[in-house]
Formats: C-alpha cells, sequence, structure tokens
C-alpha cells in the first residue's frame, strides 16, 4: 500500500461555533482557535477538518453556504483565517476545509437570482420543475428528504418546485449544468492557492440525479434514494474534479457517503487515481439503530458493530484506505452510545478510544472526544438548535407520541455534539464569557480539559499516548485484521499483523468482569498500553475489568 501522509496522520475535527469563543458573543471563532492551537498539536494531530467556517445565515449552522469565498463575519475575518492557516502550518498540521457543493443557502446569489424568473441566467444553477395536479400544487415526484418529509419546495414567484434533499433552506445544485462544476472547480482553487491542504466533501456522493428524476420506490426514510444516492454520472463528475483541480495541488479528499457498501466504496477510492482518497462510511455508526436511522433506537449490539467494521477492515484492506470515528458533528457522543456513560464512564471513554486508534485507516478525532464528552440529552424542545431534531420531531411525533420523539432525540439529536469544549470548570465550561449560543452539559465540572491535564491517567492523555504510540507502530496503521470473538457480544479481540510485528487488543465493553482464555503462547506479548494501571502484564487467563482495553504487543526475537 502506497505511505501517503494521511494514511498515518491523525486528524481533528472542529465544530467552530461550539469551539471556543474570544470574544464573548457566545460564538466560537477563529481567534478562539488560534488560543487552542498549542493544546491541538499537544494531542499529536497532524490534519484538522473544520466544519464550514463561511458565510452562512445559519438554517444548518454553515452546512447552508451564502457565499463560498468568505468567513462567516460570526467567526472572524480572512485576514483571521489566514494567520490560523499559518500558525497550523508551523505547527506541521494540514488543514482540510469543508466542500459543501451538494446544496447552497436559499440565501446565496445564485439562489435568489434563480428563483426570481425561469429565463433568469441562474435558473439552470438549480433543479427546478411542475408540479404535478391541475394546479400543479403537488411535488413532481415522491422523493422524500434526509431531514424527513417530502424534498421538493413549491415557490410562488414563478409556481414552480425545487428540490432539496435536506432542508428547505438548502435547495440542490443542478450538476446537469455544466457551469455548476465549473463553479465548483473555481472554489476549489480559491481555496486550495491560499494554502488548503484538502477537503471533506460533505454528502458527495449525491451530486449526481437520474435524469427525469423518476419516482422512487416508497420507503420508511429516503424514498427516491435509488435515483440520488450514487447516480449515474457521479464517478465522472468526481473524476473531473481530481483531474482538472485536485490533482495539480496533490489535495487530500475525504468523501462523506451515504447508505454505501464495499464495491461502491472501491469505485470511489481505489486505483491509481481515484476520484476521493477515502471516504467515511456510516454502517458502524447503525449498531444502535434500525435501517440506520438514527432516530430508530434499538439497544446496541457489539456483534453487529463487530461484524461491520470486520468487514470494512477487510474489504478495503491492500485495495483502498478506510476512515475511523466514533463522532463527528452529526453523531451522538459515542459515551453513552456503545460504552457506559455513568459506572465506568472513564474506562468507557479510553476503551472507544483504544479501538479508534488501533484500526487501519485515518483515525478522525471529535472536539472533545479526548476527554470523553457526553451527550447533553436535552429534555426541553427549546434548548435544541438543530434543524434536522426539529424537523425529526414532527414526524416523530405523529408516531412515537411527544414524549417517545422527545426520548428519542435526547439519545440521537445531533446537537449533543455541538454543545461546547469543556475547558475548564469555571463559568460556560471556560467556552465564553458570554451567553452560549447552545447549552454547556452541565456535567463539565466533571469533565473538562484543565481537570484532566493534570491527572496521569485521564482520558486526555491516555488519547495522547495512543496517539504517539499510532505514530511509533507501523502495525497500528497497517496491519492485518481478524477478530479472535466474533461471536461474543460481551468482548472485543483482535489481532492486527505488520511484517514481523503483531499486537493483540482486548476490550471489555460490559460494566462487569469477564472471563477471557490465555492468548496462545501468552508468555511471547507483553503489555503496551491499557487504561487499567493493574492489567495483566501478559494475555493469560483471567478476569477483564469493566470497559478495560488493553494493547499487547508480540516482543520480537534476537
Amino acid at each position: 500500500m502506497k505511505n501517503q501522509w494521511y494514511k498515518k496522520a491523525c486528524f481533528y475535527q472542529i465544530y467552530p461555533r461550539s469551539f471556543c469563543d474570544s470574544n464573548g458573543d457566545g460564538i466560537g471563532d477563529i481567534k478562539g482557535i488560534i488560543s487552542k492551537i498549542d493544546y491541538i498539536a499537544s494531542l499529536g494531530i497532524d490534519a484538522i477538518w473544520f466544519s464550514p467556517l463561511y458565510c452562512s445565515p445559519n438554517a444548518d449552522y454553515g452546512y447552508d453556504i451564502s457565499d463560498y469565498r468568505n468567513i462567516n463575519p460570526e467567526y472572524g475575518t480572512m485576514q483571521d483565517f489566514d494567520k490560523m492557516v499559518k500558525l497550523l502550518h508551523q505547527h506541521n498540521i494540514k488543514v482540510v476545509m469543508d466542500l459543501v457543493v451538494n446544496h447552497t443557502s436559499d440565501k446565496h446569489q445564485w439562489f435568489t437570482e434563480s428563483r426570481k424568473s425561469k429565463d433568469n441566467p441562474y435558473r439552470n444553477y438549480y433543479i427546478w420543475r411542475d408540479g404535478k395536479g391541475k394546479d400543479g400544487k403537488q411535488p413532481p415526484n415522491n422523493w422524500t428528504s434526509f431531514f424527513l418529509g417530502s424534498a421538493w419546495q413549491y415557490d410562488e414567484m414563478t409556481k414552480q418546485w425545487y428540490l432539496h434533499l435536506f432542508d428547505k433552506n438548502q435547495p440542490d445544485l443542478n450538476y446537469f449544468n455544466p457551469r455548476v462544476l465549473e463553479e465548483v472547480k473555481d472554489i476549489l482553487t480559491f481555496w486550495l492557492k491560499k494554502g488548503v491542504d484538502g477537503f471533506r466533501c460533505d454528502v458527495i456522493t449525491l451530486l449526481s440525479k437520474r435524469e427525469g428524476l423518476p419516482d422512487g420506490k416508497k420507503r420508511i426514510a429516503l424514498t427516491g434514494k435509488e435515483h440520488y444516492i450514487d447516480g449515474p454520472k457521479i464517478l465522472e463528475l468526481l473524476g473531473q474534479l481530481q483531474e482538472d483541480v485536485l490533482s495539480k495541488y496533490d489535495a487530500f479528499t475525504v468523501g462523506e457517503s451515504v447508505m454505501i457498501d464495499i464495491p461502491t466504496a472501491l469505485k470511489y477510492t481505489s486505483g491509481d487515481n481515484p476520484p476521493l482518497d477515502t471516504i467515511f462510511a456510516f454502517e458502524h455508526m447503525n449498531a444502535d439503530n434500525y435501517f440506520g436511522v438514527k432516530q430508530l433506537v434499538r439497544k446496541f449490539s457489539l456483534k453487529r458493530l463487530k461484524n461491520t467494521v470486520g468487514k470494512w477492515q477487510d474489504g478495503l484492506y491492500e485495495k483502498a484506505w478506510n476512515t475511523l470515528y466514533w463522532e463527528n458533528h452529526d453523531q451522538a457522543r459515542i459515551v453513552g452510545r456503545y460504552c457506559s456513560a455513568t459506572e465506568y464512564r472513564e474506562m468507557g471513554a479510553q476503551m472507544m478510544g483504544t479501538i479508534l486508534l488501533t484500526l487501519s485507516g485515518t483515525p478522525f478525532v471529535y472536539q472533545g472526544q479526548e476527554i470523553g464528552q457526553t451527550s447533553i440529552g436535552m429534555t426541553n424542545l427549546d434548548d435544541y438548535r438543530d434543524v434536522e431534531t426539529y424537523r425529526s420531531y414532527n414526524t416523530m411525533k405523529k408516531v412515537f407520541g411527544k414524549k417517545g420523539a422527545m426520548k428519542r432525540l435526547a439519545y440521537c439529536s445531533r446537537d449533543n455534539a455541538r454543545t461546547p469544549v469543556q475547558w475548564n470548570s469555571g463559568e460556560n465550561a471556560g467556552f465564553t464569557t458570554g451567553t452560549p449560543w447552545i447549552k454547556v452539559n452541565p456535567n463539565y465540572n466533571q469533565i473538562n480539559v484543565a481537570q484532566q491535564e493534570t491527572q496521569k491517567t485521564s482520558t486526555l492523555n491516555y488519547y495522547r499516548k495512543l496517539i504517539q504510540l499510532r505514530k511509533e507502530h507501523d502495525v497500528f496503521v497497517f496491519g492485518t485484521y481478524k477478530d479472535l470473538l466474533p461471536k461474543s457480544n460481551k468482548v472485543w479481540i483482535y489481532r492486527r499483523n505488520y511484517n514481523d510485528d503483531e499486537i493483540v487488543v482486548f476490550n471489555n465493553f460490559t460494566t462487569k468482569p469477564v472471563k477471557v482464555a490465555p492468548l496462545k503462547n501468552a508468555d511471547e506479548y507483553t503489555l503496551l498500553t491499557s487504561n487499567y494501571p493493574n492489567s495483566a502484564t501478559q494475555p493469560t487467563k483471567r478476569k477483564l475489568h469493566p470497559h478495560e482495553s488493553a494493547v499487547y504487543i508480540k516482543v520480537k526475537k534476537d
């Protein structure tokens, strides 16, 4: 396998609005990020993926972009951005921007022009269609939005409908029009010339829709997906971006995919000049829900998680490259989902960190994950800020009732990951001196950076140790993967081999001690790291502590 820089890198995702506020307006900003660069570097981070910093009216907090070439004034100025990039590069940290080009904001100049008249020069930048029925007041087809409900919005001005696979304030761009792709090339070039090192490509597999926009097969969610996920010309579109722009700058790309399988992922990421360097898959985040719909909550299953991870570890090995993540701005915190948020909370957070950093692929750590932040689980609907949360609540309450809908939101809402980073035990967790744009998790007195900096065995320092070990041992990065107990729903034990190196990783997903059999030739292994101070020095027959995670390395013979 080629050893491109991103394969050995550890990424950190910053959601700017909730990272650090420098001016007391309750909103995180670029100067706040600059103030924490030394902290980020101390983690051992090699690159940062920034959620959108561009101008936005915040219908979807940055993922509805109104100007691709300017910084949101809430976050600062272009001069602030340039300074931040320079400082990060001085710390050998690369900068990856969020590329959101499936849709724009409805406040973008292209769309405000587009909706003025049917013959406006920008009309064909978006997907407009006549409605059905005698009065044209029925949507053009039966496609549904990712935020639930119809994917179409009627516009009185021109008596037509426009497509929005997300919120109505996020109209989809029309890639049947070649001019749109040229605009995207110009946007990429603009940021690459400013020194950006690559892009995380938001819902990039949705750009190509099927000609004629036919009705889709009716489903519980995402009716019509067969006509807009991995569409007919998507590889051609991405190939043009790669050939005409990205390849000229050796820019890194990671694509956010939707409902992707391994054969499709290989189409995007394998070969000598793939359209994308790597891709985010979602399947491993479905171990606690039905059909990949996070609002359809069910009990977490370790076997489901292991089967999925194993499938992707094997399916892409030596063919393409995996990404690794537990959390991001779209996922509730992993502590409380896949491990306990109450009893043995810190051990669980460290266990999940161990797995993230000992699998094959590029790991992405989301802000606050390194200290084990938990979901806030808000119980008052007015406390939420997320458009997806409100839209899904309106749908869920019809099925589960208000109480059932609120219970599900408390578990799965994206706002669980968007509460401010908990820097210290001071007012507002040290995030801001003003009123935060979203509530701070009240457990910041128990979970914060300042407290964990002083604790040798803290989750923060454990993450630092794991990231350093990953840099020192190529087997962490490039090793083969084998699940040693695939049928267990209590423990996850796997082996990694690379050249002459071997590690075995033990993880107890229960809050009870669990007996494990000795590893064959246990005396040939020694403990490399563990989240317990009294873990066995060799993988002999014993009981794993609650949420214990231990990495053993095979000792090389002289």
